[in-house]
């Protein structure tokens, strides 16, 4: 019973640690571009309401990026501390690919983070500009290795086990396996939409408490755009990301999807509650034939139910129902809703082009069409991007149970032999940690953006395409 406690609470402390580490890259990988479309567009226009823009968000970028290498590396403890077993089998791949990321993508972002964040009126604008780049580049290779490495452990390949050890044979198979381009388009997706309703939030929360200024609108602009254009892109994605997870981990498929037995026409469940006692679902609503034609592009399509991943002797060999159950229909959930206010943002500013303030000279989209009831929708959705991709990250990650690596080793057999009461005792303490700092996160993204909209947050710098810098006063009014 020691040995199910132990692996049951390493296993919630490493998902905390995830969790709170996860909302951090997933800001920093799509902001890092953000601010490249800022710059450039400031470097095309000599518009300050763009510098502006990006002298705001790159406080926040650098807030974001702080707090991810953090919490990242109090993650990495984590591979020696509770689960020793995963290097052991399978560090001969996960270690190479984790230092790929360090060289690649850490070292290329801390060397030109510091030229992005002070160097405005210190190196040319086009240094400044390059800097930006690389700094976005490298987040996105970082988010490239991570990817590489979890899409492997769920499917793998180019390796065989010698004396219990995976020793690779084809690292291009190993980097671009059937699930990697999948999973990194989803992430990418995942982070542009993040940013988007983190931007368009935050300058809404900014226009309610009367910030009427031009950045304010860009940004304002810029958000609900983006976010307008990739919500589909990412429901399109997902779908290719759905029918790969059906050929290669059929067993999260049927537990996502709440099918208990092997169907033809099988139904799409809209709600309903999983009983794994009696393997069946409660209380249920569903569309007949639908879960077949999104998963096989059939109305007749066969699907594999969860009673096909019972062992003779009544092993259970997919993963616990009701979670990915449940995180699966909240990230859909929360898709809807970002497409849904997104699109109706987009409709209410272009109605009101026309509007005196709509007919400036490319301004087609005017930003005082929006409703209150959008403005005031458009601040909690701000974080919205977060609530999907850790429902997403746990539809992914629970899904793979009882693997961790599918088909290599299990979750039990990666465990450090550690007592329980230490790894409870540690993972309160996390809690507690984590609370208090993602509640100082939100607070501090909340006062940048009061101190903005007070005009108490300086002077932007104006750089031209010589790099000679001047200063630009802004004010409240702009």
């Amino acid at each position: 019973m020691e040995t199910l406690d132990t692996l049951i609470l390493s296993r919630i402390q490493f998902a905390a640690n995830i969790s709170f580490h996860i909302l951090f890259p997933t800001i920093t990988i799509a902001l890092g571009w953000v601010l490249f479309f800022f710059r450039v567009r400031f470097a095309q226009t000599a518009d300050e309401k763009w510098m502006a823009a990006y002298r705001f968000w790159v406080k926040v970028f650098a807030l974001s990026f702080a707090m991810g290498v953090v919490s990242g590396i109090t993650m990495s403890f984590q591979f020696g501390t509770n689960w020793p077993g995963f290097m052991e089998t399978v560090g001969n791949i996960a270690g190479p690919l984790l230092a790929y990321e360090v060289l690649t993508a850490f070292f290329l972002e801390a060397v030109f983070i510091g030229i992005m964040l002070f160097g405005f009126s210190r190196v040319p604008g086009w240094l400044h500009m390059l800097a930006t780049f690389l700094v976005a580049f490298g987040t996105t290779m970082s988010a490239f290795w991570i990817i590489v490495l979890n899409s492997w452990m769920h499917t793998p390949q180019g390796f065989e086990m010698i004396d219990g050890q995976a020793f690779a044979t084809d690292w291009w198979a190993i980097i671009f396996n059937p699930s990697m381009p999948y999973r990194f388009a989803h992430m990418m997706l995942a982070s542009f939409l993040t940013v988007s309703f983190l931007v368009a939030g935050v300058s809404a929360f900014r226009w309610l408490i009367g910030d009427r200024s031009r950045e304010v609108r860009a940004m304002l602009k810029t958000g609900v755009v983006l976010g307008a254009a990739l919500i589909p892109v990412q429901i399109f994605m997902g779908d290719l990301h759905g029918l790969n997870t059906k050929e290669y981990q059929p067993a999260k498929v049927a537990a996502m999807e709440g099918l208990w037995e092997t169907q033809e026409g099988a139904p799409l469940v809209l709600f309903g509650i999983p009983d794994e006692e009696a393997r069946t679902n409660r209380a249920v609503i569903e569309i007949p034939g639908l879960a077949s034609f999104i998963l096989t592009h059939d109305w007749n399509g066969e699907l594999r139910g969860l009673n096909d991943f019972v062992a003779e002797d009544g092993t259970v060999l997919h993963p616990p129902v009701a979670p990915v159950f449940w995180s699966f229909r909240v990230m859909v959930a929360t898709g809807m809703a970002m497409l849904v206010l997104s699109w109706a943002s987009l409709w209410f500013m272009w109605r009101r082009r026309a509007l005196h303030e709509g007919r400036i000279a490319g301004h087609w989209l005017a930003v005082e069409g929006l409703p209150k009831p959008i403005l005031w929708a458009l601040v909690p959705m701000a974080f919205s991007g977060w609530v999907a991709t850790l429902a997403g990250w746990y539809t992914t990650e629970i899904g793979r149970q009882p693997w961790l690596v599918h088909g290599v080793m299990t979750t039990e057999m990666a465990v450090a032999d550690v007592p329980a009461p230490l790894v409870l005792g540690t993972l309160i303490t996390y809690l507690a940690i984590y609370a208090a700092l993602l509640f100082a996160y939100i607070g501090v993204i909340a006062y940048l953006a009061r101190k903005a909209a007070r005009g108490e947050d300086g002077r932007a710098i104006d750089m031209d395409h010589s790099g000679k810098a001047g200063v630009i006063a802004l004010s409240p009014a702009e």
